[in-house]
């Protein structure tokens, strides 16, 4: 694991920004679930020594990112977060509802940033200056930090979808395409939750429609 460094943050602020946000969604590949997006202002970087630790949530354990969300929430001078439900995902797609997310959570922070990093996506029509970096949770301790708040939110989002769907085993996935995920959705179909509109979720629609005609 290699903790994000603050070189994109140190570079915005000799630039004359003051009021940097990072932001980071989490979801865009599962099948089932949300799409969640988090932007979050961090403190002067002198004052983030509690939050060592920082890198993208992928590479950390679950345990390190829950104790990092506690710290981060009550550090950041401001953090929102927007969700985008199965629903939209399939009505708008997946790369409108991504931005759609991502916009949502940066202009409900309050106050506004006067610049946003991004991990690789640029978000049209935001009225913010915004770099978008190439692996941005590895050069932004922000972008890290988001990556974080949105894995954990969507995380407790999908247990409370294995609470009422138990079946399909999201406690232990959280909605991604794993053998046992494809499993249960052949065996039972698919849930509310999960995106119809992936192909994931269609082949094993289509493979029971070929069943049922072919009986």
């Amino acid at each position: 694991m290699t903790s994000a460094c603050s070189a994109a943050e140190r570079w915005a602020y000799r630039m004359g920004f003051e009021r940097v946000a990072g932001v980071d969604e989490a979801g865009r590949g599962a099948l089932a679930g949300p799409l969640v997006a988090v932007a979050v202002i961090l403190p002067d970087l002198r004052d983030l020594e509690p939050l060592e630790g920082l890198a993208d949530s992928k590479t950390l354990a679950p345990a390190v990112r829950r104790r990092l969300f506690s710290r981060i929430v009550e550090r950041a001078e401001a953090w929102s977060f927007a969700c985008v439900s199965p629903a939209e995902v399939d009505e708008l797609g997946l790369q409108r509802a991504n931005l759609t997310a991502l916009r949502e959570a940066v202009l409900s922070l309050k106050p506004l940033p006067e610049l946003v990093l991004l991990d690789y996506y640029r978000v049209e029509d935001l009225g913010i200056p915004q770099w978008c970096l190439v692996h941005g949770d590895r050069f932004s301790v922000s972008v890290a930090a988001a990556s974080i708040l949105a894995k954990v939110i969507r995380d407790r989002l999908m247990l409370s979808w294995w609470t009422r769907y138990p079946i399909y085993g999201f406690e232990a996935h959280k909605g991604y395409g794993t053998a046992s995920h494809l499993k249960a959705v052949a065996a039972n179909g698919p849930a509310p939750c999960h995106r119809l509109s992936f192909k994931g979720v269609l082949q094993m629609e289509m493979d029971l429609d070929d069943g049922e005609h072919d009986a």
